[in-house]
């Protein structure tokens, strides 16, 4: 892939993808809306405990969002080996769109 700046390595993506992630201002909201209720601030590991907390979802989120990742490239690669496929995916994507259409149009509102 080429970026602004010239061809774009896979790590460059992944460390982006990370940076984004971490500088997201609403995860930063939440988890400093929510991590501190689960804390037991009476024991003297408290910023060990917020450390854990944090790090949980993080985890989960890595190994979900890789899996999908991993998945999607897999099934892109399949998909692409076949002219066939490749035009069965876009009629489906296009009957997909008129269903969607038909139906806000069966569905809309009167006013």
């Amino acid at each position: 892939m080429i970026g602004r700046f010239g061809p774009t390595t896979q790590l460059r993506t992944v460390l982006d993808g990370a940076f984004v992630g971490v500088t997201n201002p609403k995860g930063i909201v939440f988890f400093a809306a929510v991590l501190p209720q689960f804390v037991h601030h009476a024991a003297a590991h408290a910023p060990v405990q917020m450390m854990v907390l944090g790090l949980i979802p993080v985890t989960i989120a890595l190994v979900t969002d890789t899996l999908g990742g991993l998945c999607a490239s897999a099934a892109r690669t399949w998909l692409t080996r076949s002219d066939r496929r490749l035009s069965l995916v876009g009629g489906a994507g296009g009957l997909a769109v008129i269903g969607l259409g038909v139906t806000v149009a069966a569905t809309g509102r009167a006013d």
